[in-house]
């Protein structure tokens, strides 16, 4: 081979690794956006099927809406036995319950684990990392049992009183990791100045904790928000449905189903938890990339 034979071939190779480096970028956002749309087109389609008469929405897989219809707002909201705002109303309650409950009880258990010593820590800590693994549906009937003879079925406590006992242990292993991660000196810092263990949380800890607590906020909203089974369980009079409850009362097996009403219903449902992850979404990367959970 001569030499200008491999000069010639090594600017070939050259030509076509610069080819291939600029074109790489645009290859890799063809696919994501492919890949967003087919992941977004369960969406889509229910937000076009709630535009759709109810003869229509299972005849046509397209997105494409030829007769609009807002009428199905109207008409689901008012659909059940109270108007949609009961629902909305019940579910923010016990949202808001859940994320209190959470914020108070699993930071505090967070910071004993974390910071404190006291016998059998290490036993504690691991029999709360196995309840994480433990499915609700092993627990459902005992607590059920409990809280019916507490007199609580029916009501918004069963939802939202075991919140302020940290039984989320997800969140409470969250926090404990990020306090791992805040210095020890300012600890001894306040001491010095005279702050207690209770003052240190409140005055040093909790201030620093912003972002695993808007996380554990973000999440505790949207799984709670989100949750069927138990508001399922414990809510029997239709005054006490929660959106996820509701939205099945459109549903029926034994006549026909409102299912235009019901599409309508669950893109209101949505929204929520749209803006919910809309405007914690930054919170949402910085805590959990600051607690070592990779």
């Amino acid at each position: 081979m001569t030499t200008e034979t491999l000069r010639t071939t090594v600017a070939t190779r050259r030509a076509g690794v610069i080819t291939w480096a600029r074109v790489r970028p645009l290859v890799i956002h063809v696919v994501l956006a492919a890949s967003a749309v087919v992941m977004l087109y369960p969406v889509i389609w229910m937000v076009v099927s709630s535009l759709r008469p109810g003869n229509e929405i299972f005849r046509d897989p397209g997105i494409l809406v030829k007769d609009l219809r807002i009428d199905n707002y109207r008409v689901g909201w008012n659909a059940l036995t109270e108007p949609f705002t009961r629902y909305l109303l019940n579910s923010a309650v016990v949202v808001l319950g859940s994320i209190l409950g959470n914020l108070v009880s699993c930071s505090m258990a967070a910071y004993a684990f974390a910071r404190l010593e006291f016998v059998g820590k290490k036993f504690w800590f691991a029999i709360m990392l196995l309840s994480i693994m433990l499915p609700i549906h092993v627990v459902i009937v005992p607590q059920y049992i409990l809280f019916s003879h507490a007199g609580w079925i029916n009501t918004f406590l069963p939802l939202i009183v075991p919140k302020l006992l940290a039984t989320d242990a997800f969140f409470v292993f969250l926090m404990v990791q990020f306090i791992r991660g805040i210095p020890r000196e300012l600890d001894e810092a306040a001491r010095i100045d005279g702050c207690g263990r209770g003052s240190i949380f409140l005055r040093v800890i909790l201030p620093l904790m912003v972002p695993a607590l808007a996380t554990t906020t973000i999440f505790t909203f949207i799984w709670t928000w989100n949750d069927f089974f138990s508001q399922l369980i414990y809510l029997t009079d239709p005054h006490m449905y929660t959106v996820p409850v509701a939205l099945r009362g459109f549903v029926d097996s034994t006549s026909s189903s409102s299912w235009g009403s019901m599409f309508a219903m669950s893109v209101v449902s949505l929204v929520p938890v749209f803006l919910a992850f809309l405007f914690g979404q930054r919170f949402l990367i910085k805590g959990i990339a600051t607690t070592g959970i990779k």
